[in-house]
């Protein structure tokens, strides 16, 4: 290889590694290794910026924007119950997941999931049932959805523009359905079959209270001179509290862990729980006990305070701070009560947990909190506990037209999805759906200057010659199997590489090496890239590959594991078809 090559390829190592880190925001991450190349002289700036004169990024603020729209409308809550039924089988489960895949297909999946997480938890809570069998098959629906349009998902986008970059084409809006659509039917039967069998009741099995059910940790002080004050554990009564534990007090800063029943607590102690979230709010009602929090909670019980859940986005500046900090109740005028990282108990000061990308936090603010912060990306969903679910506004039905006119308008050739989605947005702030901040707020600023990055590193690929390289040791890897075989193996490349960083970075770096092994493999380049943008949002195997995925991780009680469960099945299922409709059409 080049020296070129060996410094592309050193680059996007050291790229794929902090990716998959998470501790830097995905956007830092690649736009760092586009200037890092352009200061090595890979890439000229021409090269190291195109992306931003590339009608991808835009396109993909556009849709935040309508997606937005619908969000805040509730243009799809109000159908959730119905969707649903009466039922808590399989019945319910296709009712939900089809129309949903659906709606993916036209809007952005991020917010389609945050709007319809708390109608499902609603849902599943009038009937008690466990909101773990819906939410997972939930998210994985969204992501089947978005890969039967180029208006599914940025991923989508993003190839569309790279293509349009390189052959002056960009995708069609139904271009990618011939392959993408047999993926989603297929996975959307193998999620019907097998959600049922593999989807863990997380919250409702009472053997597995407290080894599965969601921990939270929770800072209580002892009152001065309360009816706690002086007493033993034991004779406090704290050893007995169903669903929680205590499992540390702090003294002046002295640490006492483990508790023993006999140990005296005095005032000021600062007592940590642990259990589970119904269970911890419940502590707030204990005699001689206040939260930690309390000065700044008026009045918990009524109107003008809620509890809320909040799940920590990967581009929020909270992550790898401690709340402290994040200096939380300037910042978000709310206060943090407790904190569940799905699969861990965390044993530790409140104060002291340092977040990380995917927590889902226990908040008490004012009802406006998730209006003011349910879009911004501080936070990938903001869920107010107890909340009824929303009806549909006044203003829904103009989102759905301005949305099926941008479908029916690229659809026809008649406006470019760019010019579509760019008027659409518009319309929605004219007509008032949107305020100008909302619509603002809504673009997610992280992938555009991500995907805007993205593209000087295909171009470092391509120029350096390493996409050849790594297409040639490919092609006589799979040769042997022919066309289904050098088809398989640049998708199951793109599908590992998704779970493992993003699925906008998996699709920038897997392009070049699709088109340089599509010729060899007698495969349409167009068809190759398109693969490689339909496996690159097949991740289902992670928690952290796709946003939805940790979105439902929280809120659903999962671990690492239930990914593993569930999404494996539908995985092969789904790199099995993407590699099947490629052989045969290509």
């Amino acid at each position: 290889m080049s020296a070129d090559a060996w410094l592309t390829a050193a680059t996007l190592l050291v790229m794929l590694a902090a990716l998959a880190s998470d501790r830097v925001a995905p956007a830092a991450v690649v736009l760092g290794a586009t200037f890092s190349l352009l200061l090595l002289d890979v890439i000229d700036a021409d090269a190291a910026f195109a992306g931003f004169s590339n009608p991808a990024p835009i396109t993909v603020a556009a849709l935040y924007v309508l997606a937005r729209g619908a969000q805040k409308t509730a243009l799809l809550s109000a159908l959730t119950t119905r969707l649903l039924g009466r039922g808590d089988g399989r019945s319910s489960l296709v009712r939900l997941l089809g129309p949903t895949a659906a709606a993916s297909a036209v809007f952005n999946n991020t917010p389609l999931v945050a709007m319809l997480i708390p109608d499902v938890q609603a849902w599943c809570r009038a009937r008690q049932l466990p909101a773990s069998r819906y939410l997972l098959p939930l998210s994985y629906a969204t992501i089947l959805g978005g890969i039967v349009t180029v208006l599914g998902t940025s991923t989508n986008l993003i190839v569309s523009g790279l293509l349009q970059a390189r052959t002056g084409e960009p995708l069609g809006i139904f271009e990618i359905t011939p392959i993408g659509a047999p993926v989603a039917l297929v996975g959307l039967v193998v999620l019907v079959v097998a959600a049922p069998l593999l989807v863990p009741d997380r919250l409702s099995a009472p053997e597995q209270a407290e080894a599965e059910s969601r921990q939270f940790v929770m800072d209580m002080e002892v009152v001065p001179g309360g009816p706690l004050d002086g007493c033993t554990v034991s004779d406090a009564g704290l050893r007995e509290l169903e669903g929680v534990f205590l499992v540390s007090i702090d003294r002046g800063g002295q640490l006492v862990s483990p508790v023993s029943p006999d140990r005296r607590i005095d005032e000021g102690d600062v007592l940590t729980f642990v259990g589970k979230v119904d269970q911890v709010v419940d502590l707030q009602r204990i005699r001689g006990l206040r939260s930690t929090e309390e000065k700044h909670l008026i009045a918990l019980d009524s109107p003008r305070q809620a509890f809320y859940e909040a799940v920590v986005g990967r581009s929020s500046p909270l992550v790898g701070k401690t709340v402290r900090e994040a200096e939380f109740r300037g910042r978000y005028q709310a206060a943090v009560l407790a904190v569940h990282r799905a699969g861990q108990r965390i044993d530790a000061k409140l104060g002291d947990v340092r977040l990380r990308h995917g927590d889902t936090l226990l908040l008490v603010a004012g009802p406006d909190f998730r209006r003011n912060w349910g879009d911004r990306h501080d936070f990938l969903l903001v869920a107010r506990l107890g909340a009824e679910p929303a009806h549909a506004t006044a203003k829904a039905p103009i989102v759905g037209a301005i949305t099926a006119a941008i479908v029916v308008l690229a659809a026809l050739d008649v406006l470019p999805i760019l010019e579509g989605a760019l008027l659409g947005a518009a319309a929605l702030v004219a007509l008032r759906v949107l305020t100008f901040t909302e619509a603002r707020d809504a673009v997610d600023l992280d992938v555009v200057l991500l995907i805007g990055g993205a593209f000087g590193l295909g171009a470092a690929m391509e120029r350096s010659g390493l996409a050849g390289e790594i297409a040639d040791r490919l092609i006589g890897l799979f040769d042997g199997f022919g066309t289904v075989g050098i088809a398989f193996g640049v998708v199951l490349a793109t599908a590992v590489l998704t779970e493992l960083v993003t699925n906008n970075a998996a699709a920038v770096v897997m392009f070049p090496i699709a088109l340089a092994v599509a010729g060899p493999a007698g495969v349409d380049p167009r068809t190759m890239a398109i693969a490689v943008g339909v496996a690159a949002s097949a991740s289902f195997v992670t928690p952290i590959g796709y946003q939805t995925n940790t979105m439902v991780y929280g809120p659903g009680g999962y671990r690492f594991g239930d990914y593993v469960r569930v999404g494996l099945p539908v995985s092969l299922a789904a790199l099995g078809t993407i590699t099947a409709v490629v052989a045969l059409t290509g």
